[in-house]
């Protein structure tokens, strides 16, 4: 039988599958992404070889790419759906969760790497900076609603928040993590240009870079007469959007994913009520769905196959253990302390920090830029948090998000918070 016919009429089915089963699983603990990998899994004990021997090591630029657009898209498509204005009061908890909780969280993952799977001071650090981030991707079911749907109490808009932009933020750590791994090869400075090109230049010019595009682009939206990109009614504006605005932002050394983050809210603050804005976002979130399944589809045929997992051993099962039962929960609530916030509301932020396909990205993408010694161990340890993290959080969320809308007052969209108002 021929193998690509085989194949092509999986991938309808997947496709199909990718519609249709957020409808059956909407009320159900399970999650797409769960099933995603459990597709994989499937095809790859088929016997037919549908699906390639698939090693991110052995094919780490597919991986990157593959992993870089679906993380962009979905970091355009989290942007547009936020309803709140941005404000240092308004996102309080957002830059709570950026400024102690990612730290925090890197600190502690680094030096899990470091004492407990003995890596040297690179590979640690690039663990503990590739596992910071939430991910804007897998988070779908506790992230806000579409646009003006008034689905933004404050756990789905903290988390919401925290992935579009935290995503972004941890890459100078892992410029740090590149800087120091090939300054041990050839002896380069490791501080010579981190703090001024990849902190200061680098964030400096995503952010400025991304509000000035998104403006730009919600004024030849919204504001031109007659010609406006709103009259085309056309979702796949957003694509557009968000690739031009992360290649320009890249080719001039900045952040493309805190520009194209940042881009979408600026677009959402020229004009906040049009409905361009649920068809941008519908687009976007299509396309992300698909790619994601695709993705981790490959991932669940890693799981099958064995060719990363192998590597690990008792002390990366501690080490994943550690970090989602215990490292992202205590520093989420600490960052939360204070904000008067009820304890239920705290704790769903401060558990659900779904690791994903960002982190993937990073490992993908460091491992190309330097030699790190303990690779595979990188690999094995972090996809294996991403599974641990995929399947715990994608059957508690269902239940946990029902309990939270339960238990918050009808008339109530937020937890009154001092600062806000």
């Amino acid at each position: 039988m021929d193998t690509f016919i085989v194949t092509l009429s999986v991938l309808g089915v997947v496709v199909l599958l990718t519609a249709w089963l957020p409808l059956v699983l909407k009320r159900l603990p399970l999650s797409l992404p769960i099933l995603c990998l459990i597709i994989g899994m499937l095809l790859a004990w088929s016997p037919y070889p549908l699906l390639p021997s698939f090693n991110p090591l052995e094919n780490r630029a597919f991986t990157e790419r593959m992993t870089e657009v679906v993380v962009i898209i979905a970091l355009m498509g989290a942007g547009l759906k936020i309803d709140r204005p941005i404000g240092l009061a308004r996102w309080r908890t957002t830059w709570r969760l950026l400024s102690i909780a990612m730290p925090l969280t890197i600190v502690a993952v680094m030096g899990l790497g470091y004492y407990i799977l003995d890596l040297d001071m690179a590979s640690a650090l690039l663990l503990g900076a590739a596992l910071a981030p939430t991910d804007p991707v897998l988070a779908s079911d506790i992230q806000v609603g579409p646009p003006k749907t008034g689905e933004e109490d404050e756990v789905r808009f903290a988390l919401t928040s925290e992935a579009g932009l935290n995503d972004g933020l941890a890459f100078p750590f892992v410029y740090l993590a590149i800087a120091i791994a090939v300054s041990v090869k050839d002896g380069t400075a490791i501080f010579e240009d981190w703090a001024l090109v990849d902190v200061i230049w680098r964030l400096g010019t995503a952010i400025a870079g991304g509000w000035g595009a998104g403006k730009l682009f919600g004024m030849l939206s919204f504001r031109l007469r007659g010609k406006s990109l709103a009259k085309t009614k056309d979702g796949f504006v957003a694509l557009g959007m968000t690739f031009f605005i992360y290649g320009v932002t890249q080719m001039i050394h900045g952040y493309g994913f805190v520009a194209v983050f940042v881009a979408a809210v600026a677009f959402r603050s020229v004009e906040r009520e049009h409905d361009f804005h649920e068809q941008l976002h519908d687009f976007a979130e299509q396309i992300e769905r698909l790619l994601m399944m695709v993705l981790l589809v490959f991932l669940g045929s890693i799981v099958a196959t064995g060719t990363i997992l192998g590597a690990l051993d008792g002390r990366a099962i501690l080490v994943a253990v550690i970090t989602l039962a215990l490292v992202r929960p205590l520093s989420g609530w600490l960052c939360l302390l204070g904000t008067g916030f009820p304890a239920g509301e705290k704790l769903v932020i401060s558990v659900f920090g779904i690791r994903g396909l960002g982190t993937i990205y990073y490992l993908a993408y460091a491992t190309g830029q330097a030699a790190f010694d303990d690779a595979n161990t990188l690999w094995a340890t972090g996809l294996l948090i991403v599974l641990i993290s995929i399947v715990v959080h994608g059957i508690a969320v269902t239940p946990t998000m029902n309990w939270v809308d339960a238990t918050r007052p009808k008339n109530q969209n937020a937890p009154v918070d001092p600062a806000v108002h």
